[in-house]
Formats: structure tokens, C-alpha cells, sequence
């Protein structure tokens, strides 16, 4: 499985830096991840919904933490290459 495709919705928020849309093989979509600033720099959060007692969890999110580096890998860099070329979105 490929990443074919990586969406990025740039946010000029203190912590939140970006909304992330990935794409499959070019026939699945995943919505909702966020690249986040934190204590130690940028990294990136899956999907999550809200549970009742107030805590989140991620709705998708990799298997293992191979997979987990690469995606983070793809997704940074390329929102560093759209910082880079003053850009807000992949979309532009």
C-alpha cells in the first residue's frame, strides 16, 4: 500500500499548524490527521473523536510504528515544502 496523495490545509494557530488528508493507492482517503507543535517540535496526529468521558481516540491510526515514522516522515515534509513556497495548501 502507497501513499498517493498527501492534502495539506496549512492553520496559522499556535499549535495546530495543519489539517492532513492522505490518500491509498489513489482509492482510500483518510481525513482528519493534524500536524501539531509541541515541547520537542512538530509530529503528527491521527484522526480522534471525542469519547463521553472527555478523553480522545484515534479512529484510524498505524499498526505499528514502521508505518507510523513513514507517514509522519511524508506528511512533515511535505508541509515543510509548502512553508517553504509560502504556500497554505496543496490545493493552490
Amino acid at each position: 500500500m502507497e501513499i498517493t496523495e498527501i492534502n495539506i490545509n496549512v492553520r496559522e494557530e499556535e499549535k495546530l499548524k495543519a489539517f492532513v488528508n492522505i490518500t491509498f493507492d489513489d482509492v482510500f482517503v483518510v481525513r482528519g490527521l493534524k500536524v501539531i507543535e509541541g515541547n520537542s517540535g512538530l509530529f503528527v496526529c491521527m484522526p480522534s473523536r471525542k469519547m463521553q468521558g472527555g478523553t480522545y481516540k484515534d479512529i484510524a491510526h498505524p499498526i505499528n510504528n514502521e508505518f507510523r515514522q513513514k507517514l509522519e516522515k511524508l506528511i512533515l515534509d511535505e508541509y515543510q515544502r509548502l512553508l517553504a513556497e509560502g504556500k497554505t495548501s496543496t490545493d493552490s
